[in-house]
């Protein structure tokens, strides 16, 4: 008997859920024994083995992953819609360039997406521009959505379809309410808190959900904190700013600190990088430099 494949879309405490894609079913997966013991399995996997009975699916062998994500323990995760907003809660672009390093180190491609359009401003919007220059310019998709008001959800729809997705992003930005609008399921949704500016998070599990034809998205957990070096050497960080791989220094191994001929400082003193990347930069690797006043005056 041909083995038949399938997806591990639900993953919580000893819960397998396999969706296989012959039969558009979602079974109950139970790894086989010499599996169970040396395999651990993520939601995200693709997966082979066979259908024991009307609920059962024996897995028997899963297939070689393109990337794992920690937080939320999900395999082969093509792209990372990360949620922001511009107020309720405000920006924190530190914490956004941090995830976006983390993401480049994994091999996920990040969208940023800015929520809550509704409630900014002149003020806010004038910000939300500022912030859509300083990240197109850097290489990366934006999209500008209101999850109250239905605005831009399809383009994420367009840029999501047919692949494995993940929301991520702070707490509080809206990200299941998000989830709602494109798969047309009803989650719990946590309130920012008017004292701490916070979300509740009220996300257990990992659960993939079907979107279109063989797109998924999962939910991430809230994060009030997120440190690239705990992901990425020091050393490496740089390599993963995409707007300075398009400069080339004097030194190979040049820092963008304090080494003379450095393309990527002279690209930031033209306006070429934004200060804002490049203090972020500094910030991560945790070095001060004496003519940041030059650079960025």
């Amino acid at each position: 008997m041909a083995k038949k494949k399938g997806l591990v879309v639900e993953r919580e405490a000893q819960l397998i859920g396999v969706y296989l894609f012959d039969e558009g079913k979602k079974y109950r997966g139970i790894p086989r024994g010499k599996l169970k013991k040396k395999t651990k399995i993520y939601a995200g996997d693709y997966v082979s083995g066979e259908v024991a009975d009307s609920e059962t699916f024996v897995i028997e062998e899963v297939e070689e992953r393109k990337n794992v994500l920690i937080r939320p323990p999900i395999a082969n995760v093509d792209v990372a819609i990360v949620v922001e907003t511009i107020k309720n809660p405000d920006f924190n672009n530190f914490f956004l360039d941090n995830l976006l390093v983390v993401y480049e180190r994994v091999g996920v491609e990040p969208v940023i997406v800015f929520n809550k359009m509704d409630l900014l401003d002149e003020e806010g919007l004038k910000e939300l521009e500022k912030w859509t220059e300083i990240y197109q310019n850097a290489g990366y998709e934006l999209i500008k959505v209101s999850a109250e008001t239905g605005e831009g959800i399809q383009k994420i729809k367009d840029f999501v379809k047919g692949q494995i997705c993940i929301l991520a992003g702070p707490s509080g930005v809206g990200k299941s309410s998000i989830l709602s609008k494109l798969t047309g399921e009803k989650l719990k949704i946590g309130e920012v808190s008017k004292k701490l500016k916070r979300g509740k998070h009220t996300t257990t599990g990992v659960k993939l959900i079907p979107f279109g034809e063989k797109s998924w998205i999962g939910d991430a957990p809230g994060f009030s904190r997120v440190d690239a070096l705990s992901f990425v050497k020091k050393n490496d960080i740089k390599n993963y700013f995409r707007e300075f791989l398009r400069y080339q220094c004097k030194f190979p191994d040049c820092t963008h600190t304090k080494e003379p001929g450095c393309a990527v400082k002279e690209a930031v003193k033209n306006g070429e990088i934004s200060c804002e990347r490049y203090k972020s930069y500094l910030k991560m690797i945790k070095t001060f430099i004496e003519d940041l006043k030059e650079i960025c005056p």
